[in-house]
């Protein structure tokens, strides 16, 4: 038998190697193994899952009907006294929002005083835990609530439209700031209704009659709103623009009249286009106006209606944050329907929160009246979990 050479030895020691690296005997000794070639007889890498994305929890998820009732209304208050009543819609009808009415000269410290009375009540129980929205008209000029120690005097809104804008963004902080130093999170302003000429003005009493218009052209109007916006947004305080579609063309106030009606405003008015601009640059509220706009829909009150809530603001000029009403407590304009019927004509044409600022013994039959519905009505229970989505959603994008 022949003796093995040097060579065949080495190729056997080649050979056995091979055997082993390709069973994987010798992989995890500190050396990479080997990657096989890619033929049809080796199998597929496995690859690492991914992760799957999270689902976007429900901002309502786990709130009971009543409670999402409760988000759909703000209840007015005296400045200057918390009225027993809204605190009791806050305890006992879970109303999630409430409203500063009147005048008060008390300053920072007594308004404070007066909202933790509201800011107490807040719990799982109550309002699922949510924050109240607080809110206040606070504009300047004639249409300033909350006045005294720790409040400037703010100038009106044609004297707003007449300062630089940086320089209006830097008083609205501080304006801000009070507020937020008060306790009130939400200002229902600016006002960005467009009257077409200082002589129209004096015939405007909702707007021109107080000087609560920046100007008289859509491009001082936006510009001056924006900065307003930016200094509240920045201090913490959510800003809202009133009044969609407009009040710049009417001639009667909605506060104090009935059958106020606007027979020029069109969809595609500049008035509207203002709206759309504030909608493009980051406005989060919007209020509705009351009056009737005989060449959008002659109807109704525009709060009342779905063209113009959803069919215009929401679906033409894209607008997907809250609605909300002007008062629906005891404005002359709406008085002709019931208080229930107004706050679910409301919620079906869009609105997400009903304002009950003037008179808050309304809350209890009116939110009773709502949620009655939605017990009974699918298709209204829609609506109200549609409306207290968006506005749970603000709130968590606001606190957090």
């Amino acid at each position: 038998m022949r003796r093995p050479t040097t060579r065949m030895l080495r190729a056997a020691a080649v050979v056995a190697l091979a055997g082993l690296l390709g069973s994987g005997l010798l992989s995890g000794c500190g050396a990479p193994t080997p990657k096989p070639h890619h033929t049809a007889s080796v199998a597929p890498s496995r690859r690492a899952t991914p992760t799957p994305t999270p689902t976007p929890t429900d901002p309502i998820a786990g709130m009971t009907l009543q409670q999402k009732v409760g988000q759909l209304f703000m209840v007015g208050t005296q400045a200057t006294a918390a009225d027993p009543t809204t605190l009791d819609a806050v305890k006992s009808l879970h109303v999630g929002n409430v409203f500063l009415a009147g005048r008060s000269h008390g300053g920072v410290a007594a308004t404070k005083a007066v909202v933790s009375q509201f800011t107490s009540l807040v719990g799982a129980d109550t309002t699922a835990g949510l924050p109240l929205f607080v809110a206040t008209d606070q504009e300047g000029g004639e249409v300033q609530v909350l006045n005294g120690p720790g409040f400037d005097d703010m100038p009106s809104g044609l004297q707003q439209g007449g300062m630089d804008p940086m320089q209006l963004k830097d008083a609205a902080l501080g304006w801000g700031g009070e507020l937020m130093a008060s306790g009130v999170n939400m200002n229902l302003a600016p006002v960005v209704d467009l009257i077409p000429s200082p002589e129209d003005a004096a015939n405007n009493p909702p707007i021109g009659g107080f000087d609560r218009q920046y100007g008289y052209d859509p491009a001082t109007i936006t510009t001056h709103a924006d900065a307003f916006r930016a200094g509240m947004d920045t201090a913490g305080v959510v800003p809202v623009i009133k009044h969609f579609p407009g009040l710049g063309a009417v001639t009667e106030n909605t506060d104090t009249d009935s059958g106020v009606t606007d027979t020029t405003t069109t969809a595609t008015s500049p008035s509207v286009g203002v709206f759309g601009t504030e909608i493009q640059h980051g406005a989060r509220v919007v209020m509705m106006s009351t009056a009737i706009y005989t060449q959008i829909d002659p109807g109704g009150p525009a709060v009342f209606s779905p063209a113009i809530v959803t069919g215009l603001l929401r679906q033409k000029l894209g607008f997907n944050g809250v609605i909300m009403s002007d008062d629906m407590s005891a404005a002359e304009q709406t008085s002709a329907w019931s208080p229930a019927d107004r706050a679910v004509l409301a919620l079906e044409a869009g609105v997400d929160i009903v304002l009950l600022s003037a008179d808050p013994s309304l809350a209890a039959p009116v939110v009773s009246a709502v949620a009655t519905k939605a017990q009974s009505d699918p298709a209204f229970a829609k609506v109200v979990d549609a409306a207290a989505r968006r506005v749970v959603q603000l709130k968590r994008d606001q606190f957090g």
